[in-house]
């Protein structure tokens, strides 16, 4: 069999364990035809093969996103992006920017917005000096808390307060009006309804389905901010990504795509599990295991969340916050989680459980446990504290940690001033584990957390190798071969991958990505301005730097 391609002259690193290094691969037929020596290779090109000379790059397998939001960033990379913007001035001259250019929009969107934007609580009253004659916005960048000026407060009915589910949270104040905050996805949900999108949004908001169900025409539109969002993630080599927000009606839009030929990375979506639900909603989470299971769309996990974040103090911890008496809650009652893990495995799903604080870690864990599944290989997702009695446990029930390396306050684009206002300063040896986690056994997968991050795979691989130790702290850096393998082959694992990507061997899919230059020679700090050179998702190229054509 020829070649369709053969990159070649390249520093190939497979992350196969059985060769770990070549110089050249040939790819036919959207799969891996051979890896190895030019002399290996050279035989396989016939008068129709493209050879491309890779110049000396680095060439790795095919970045995986373990944990990115695509709907959600695709959908908000047309929205007022707020990141590194402080004080009132800046915040209120690029809000009204956008409202001249946007006369239409019924809800003026932000992003990224830091909780010390304005170096104090954000009230509605901030956001109506800001703009009062129409419905503002903004999110702060862990998507976890929601402000909203009095007029979008009104338009979605929350002025006067409403009832919400545990741990969500419309904010009230003295004079029993709502202070603008919003806090986690039932309290925000009705303001985010006000852009017409909130069907976007339903699977990690509510569990639910669109209805009705999208027509053509919307499906189309929902389509384009998807794709928005597939070229964003290609131009940062990703080629597989675990998308953790999401439904039945995300996998059906990307199945039209890749029926459309414009699918261009693997996606898995979750079932998403909330608190309301009965254990019987669980066949759903089966019926779109069965129904998406392809080597480009598939199911097959379930999402939880145990708490919320530290930034909103919603994130359940063992011990009072600094100078509080407040700890968070569980989401899930103890004995109801473990229930639910044992009735989830039973249907032989994988589960994945956001949790950071150390007592959503702890309960998380409790869950596995109950449910003795280490072959499911359930993840956790974020482990910002942890408590060292649980460290070893996660190695020992075969638990993937699932951690962001961009999340670190002081790591990439999160101030420091983070740690000391949720974290005792006796508890930051347990915060933001990597090291530790893996010397004890766990399995690490590394992700961004797109839009929450950055998606840069190479910015997150120079956090990652570059993270400062916190004050009197073990180093929690990782190697950069360890590192690699967290955005690859042990991606691929977490996510039952291994025996179509995640590494460059004979018969796995051609998913490959070379980077310009030799990451071995690149100073860490200097990685994440390093460019990619090509992403090549199933034998296709869907990203192409300077110099190559796509």
């Amino acid at each position: 069999m020829q070649a369709e391609m053969i990159l070649t002259n390249a520093k190939v690193l497979t992350m196969d364990e059985a060769r770990p290094r070549a110089e050249a691969v040939a790819l036919a037929d959207g799969q891996i035809l051979a890896v190895g020596d030019w002399a290996d290779v050279k035989a396989l090109a016939g008068p129709a093969t493209r050879v491309v000379d890779a110049g000396g790059r680095t060439l790795l397998p095919g970045f995986v996103e373990s944990h990115l939001h695509l709907v959600l960033g695709g959908n908000e990379l047309s929205q007022l992006q707020l990141g590194g913007v402080e004080g009132f001035e800046e915040l209120a001259r690029l809000f009204r920017a956008y409202a001249a250019k946007n006369p239409d929009l019924p809800l003026l969107m932000a992003q990224g917005a830091a909780y010390e934007i304005l170096g104090a609580p954000v009230t509605r009253s901030d956001l109506d000096r800001v703009i009062a004659d129409r419905p503002i916005a903004m999110m702060s960048p862990d998507h976890h808390t929601v402000w909203a000026n009095t007029a979008a407060l009104q338009a979605a009915g929350l002025l006067q307060g409403a009832a919400m589910p545990a741990g969500h949270v419309v904010v009230m104040g003295a004079d029993g009006t709502a202070t603008g905050e919003l806090l986690e996805f039932e309290a925000f949900s009705p303001v985010l309804a006000l852009t017409g999108d909130l069907h976007l949004q339903l699977g990690i908001a509510t569990g639910g389905e669109p209805s009705p169900w999208p027509d053509a025409d919307q499906r189309a539109k929902d389509k384009a901010k998807v794709a928005a969002g597939l070229a964003h993630c290609a131009a940062h080599g990703i080629t597989s990504m675990v998308n953790m927000d999401g439904n039945r009606y995300t996998c059906v839009l990307m199945s039209e795509m890749a029926a459309e030929g414009r699918l261009t990375a693997r996606i898995k979506v979750p079932f998403h599990m909330k608190p309301h639900m009965e254990l019987s909603e669980l066949e759903r989470a089966s019926a779109m295991a069965a129904e998406f299971q392809g080597d480009w769309v598939s199911s097959g996990f379930v999402k939880m969340f145990m708490d919320g974040v530290v930034d909103s103090r919603t994130a359940y911890m063992l011990h009072d916050y600094p100078g509080t008496s407040e700890r968070g809650a569980p989401l899930f009652e103890p004995k109801r989680f473990k229930a639910i893990c044992r009735a989830i495995s039973d249907r032989n799903l994988q589960i994945a459980v956001h949790a950071i604080g150390d007592g959503a870690v702890r309960q998380t864990i409790d869950g596995y446990e109950a449910a003795g599944r280490p072959d499911l290989r359930h993840r956790i997702e974020h482990i910002e504290l942890i408590d060292r009695a649980d460290v070893p446990r996660l190695g020992a029930l075969g638990i993937t940690a699932s951690v962001q390396p961009p999340h670190p306050p002081g790591a990439m684009d999160f101030p420091m001033s983070t740690m000391d206002q949720v974290f005792h300063r006796d508890r930051w040896r347990d915060a933001y584990l990597s090291r530790t986690l893996a010397d004890h056994g766990a399995a690490l997968a590394f992700a961004s957390d797109w839009p929450v991050t950055d998606v840069s795979v190479l910015r997150g691989i120079q956090a990652a190798l570059t993270r400062v130790p916190y004050d009197g702290c073990q180093d929690e850096r990782v190697g950069l071969m360890e590192c690699l393998r967290a955005y690859t082959a042990g991606g691929a694992w977490a996510a039952h991958w291994e025996g179509l990507t995640g590494t460059l061997r004979k018969g796995l899919a051609a998913d490959l990505v070379p980077i310009d230059g030799d990451i071995e020679a690149i100073p860490a700090g200097q990685i994440g301005a390093t460019g990619i050179a090509l992403t090549i998702a199933g034998g296709r190229i869907t990203h192409a730097g300077p110099g190559f054509a796509a």
